[in-house]
């Protein structure tokens, strides 16, 4: 999964993204400083064209940087940026800030509102998809900001004035925003799934209990085995969906890596938990920064639940008789 991109940037993340940075951003830091490291080494230009200052790398090549962003729970919308950034087509006019999507907004009383925005208390721009069309909505210009009160959340509920929105060109037309978030979401999940599974494993070979590791008790090994085939499954689902030389990954294999993904998150959490005990949920022990995480990806940009349906619905309108061949007609590269 290492390439010199994730080479760059680890160090970055390493020096200016500990368990410390991420909770204090999650408190009150809006994390510009962060943001601007990254920034500055160009990674939020990586699919942009060379002509525009970019790197030009496919999605293949951009998935482990994403990957790598989540494992150490970067508290940004780093992802939608370096997304955002490709979309758009005159890049004199790019915000100059993070950027969040928000795929579903409803108007009410000649107010827009986007509910729950993923990284919004930490983002300047959000984009929302109006019909075929894209619009960017400045934060400074919302008149009312709701966060969700969970402590640690970035979850915020934007209002503003109906008129407020632009839209603005994109070089890939039409763009399916829910499906692009749910697949960046998608990397944020597997990549939490593996860092669980990874801290999980660890403290069961250290924690010792009668003796010896508890790591070494059937019952503990079993749950583990379990938590190794969810991780796999996870890392399968989304890197296929990453597995393209050019373009972006399509709405089905969006669906399955985002489907797979939040199945999986609400297993891998709660099994953590369990083997952990008691200090896994106390503030100080970093397995909570990621299993927070995972509740809020699995529902950002539609659960298991809301794309499962999606995918069945596919499956039942397709003009084939066989899944197996459904699956390769939709699915292959």
């Amino acid at each position: 999964m290492m390439n010199m991109f994730v080479e760059a940037l680890e160090p970055i993340l390493i020096d200016h993204c500990t368990p410390s940075d991420v909770r204090r951003i999650e408190a009150n830091d809006a994390g510009h400083s962060l943001f601007q490291k990254i920034k500055d080494a160009g990674f939020v230009e990586l699919l942009a064209a060379e002509s525009d200052g970019g790197a030009n790398i496919s999605t293949r090549e951009l998935f482990p940087v994403l990957f790598l962003l989540a494992q150490y729970a970067v508290p940004l919308p780093i992802a939608q940026t370096i997304a955002a950034r490709w979309l758009w087509k005159n890049h004199v006019d790019i915000p100059n800030g993070l950027i969040a999507f928000a795929p579903h907004h409803s108007v009410k009383s000649n107010v827009l509102i986007c509910a729950n925005v993923p990284m919004g208390r930490v983002c300047q721009f959000i984009v929302i998809q109006d019909q075929q069309h894209l619009k960017v909505l400045n934060c400074a210009d919302a008149i009312k900001l709701t966060d969700s009160g969970i402590k640690g959340s970035l979850l915020t509920t934007f209002e503003w004035k109906i008129n407020a929105a632009h839209s603005f060109e994109m070089k890939n037309t039409p763009t399916d925003l829910m499906a692009m978030s749910a697949v960046l979401n998608a990397v944020e999940l597997a990549a939490s799934i593996k860092k669980v599974f990874d801290m999980t494993l660890q403290y069961g070979n250290d924690r010792v209990q009668f003796g010896k590791s508890i790591g070494k008790f059937q019952a503990i090994q079993h749950q583990l085995s379990v938590m190794a085939e969810h991780v796999a499954g996870a890392s399968i689902a989304v890197q296929a969906a990453f597995d393209l030389t050019s373009g972006q990954p399509t709405r089905m294999h969006s669906a399955i890596a985002k489907s797979r993904t939040s199945e999986s998150a609400q297993l891998i959490a709660a099994t953590a938990h369990a083997i952990h005990g008691a200090i896994g949920i106390t503030y100080e022990y970093d397995l909570q920064i990621y299993t927070r995480r995972l509740h809020h990806a699995r529902m950002a940009y539609g659960s298991e639940s809301y794309w499962n349906q999606w995918i069945g619905e596919q499956v039942l309108a397709s003009k084939t008789t066989q899944l197996s061949d459904f699956i390769q007609m939709t699915t292959h590269p």
